[in-house]
C-alpha cells in the first residue's frame, strides 16, 4: 500500500502484510551475522551503562529513560552502517550523542519518562488503594475487602499494561524518525504510534516470534539473550524500513 501523508508533509509509514512481522526477524538475523561479535560488543556496554545508571538515585533512572532513545538511534545508524558495508566500531554506540538531532532524541526521552511516571503513579495509587481495602476490613479480612484488593490489582494491571503499550508503539519508530527524516520530537511519536496500529497484525506476529525466542533464550541461564537482546535492537531498523522505506 502507498505511504500516508500527514498534514505537516512528513510520511507516517505503509501499511504491510501479516507476515513481514516474521520477516522482521529474519532480516536482523542477516545484519546480525554480518558482525555478530561487535553486536554482542555494543549490546553488553548498553546494558552496562544502564546498570551503573540503575544504581544512581532517583538521577540514574532519569537519566536512563531520557538517554535510552539516543542509544535507540545510534543503534538504527550503526544497522545502516552494517547494511552499506561498514564495519562495527565501539564508538557507534555513542554516534546519535554527537549528532544534530540529539536535542529532538532527549525530548523523546523525556516524553519516555512522563510515561513511566504515568505508570507509576497509576500503579501506586491502585496499590494504594487496594492496601487500603485490605486494612478497611479489620483483623478478619472480610471477603469484600479481598475482593475490592484484588479488584484494585486488576484495574492497576489493565491501566499499567495500556499505558506501556502505548508508550511502546509511540517509542519503537520516533528515534528513527528523527534521525533519518528529521521529524520534529512529538509528531514522530504520533506517526511511530498511529502507523504501529495501523500495522498492528504484523507486529502481533513479531510478538509471537519474540515471546518463544525469549523463553528459548531464557533456559539456558538466560544466555540465550546474549543474541536475543541485540537481534531485538536490529528489528528496529529492519522494521523501520520495511514501513518507511530506506
Amino acid at each position: 500500500m502507498n505511504e500516508t501523508i500527514t498534514p505537516n508533509g512528513v510520511g507516517s509509514g505503509r501499511s504491510v502484510g501479516a507476515g513481514r512481522g516474521i520477516d522482521w526477524w529474519r532480516e536482523a538475523w542477516e545484519l546480525f551475522v554480518k558482525a555478530a561479535g561487535m553486536w554482542i560488543v555494543l549490546t553488553l556496554v548498553m546494558v552496562i551503562i544502564f546498570m551503573i545508571l540503575g544504581i544512581i538515585p532517583i538521577i540514574g533512572g532519569i537519566a536512563a529513560a531520557v538517554l535510552f532513545p539516543v542509544f535507540m538511534a545510534s543503534w538504527v545508524l550503526t544497522c545502516r552502517k552494517v547494511e552499506q558495508g561498514g564495519a562495527i566500531e565501539l564508538a557507534d554506540l555513542f554516534t546519535a550523542i554527537h549528532g544534530d538531532q540529539v536535542k529532538s532524541l532527549l525530548i523523546i526521552g523525556a516524553l519516555l519518562l512522563v510515561f513511566g511516571i504515568a505508570i507509576a503513579a497509576v500503579a501506586g495509587l491502585l496499590g494504594l488503594g487496594a492496601i487500603v481495602g485490605v486494612a478497611s476490613g479489620g483483623a478478619d479480612r472480610s471477603v469484600g475487602a479481598a475482593l475490592a484488593a484484588l479488584g484494585a490489582g486488576f484495574l492497576a494491571l489493565i491501566a499499567v499494561t495500556a499505558i506501556s503499550f502505548i508508550a511502546g508503539m509511540a517509542l519503537w519508530f520516533a528515534p528513527s524518525l528523527v534521525i533519518f527524516r528529521r521529524t520534529a520530537p512529538f509528531d514522530a511519536m504520533k506517526i511511530s504510534f498511529g502507523t504501529c496500529m495501523r500495522n498492528i497484525v504484523p507486529f502481533l506476529l513479531y510478538s509471537l516470534v519474540y515471546i518463544v525466542a525469549a523463553i528459548v533464550a531464557s533456559i539456558p541461564f538466560g544466555l540465550g539473550w546474549i543474541v536475543l537482546a541485540p537481534l531485538v535492537m536490529i528489528t528496529l531498523y529492519t522494521s523501520y524500513r520495511d514501513i518507511f522505506g530506506a
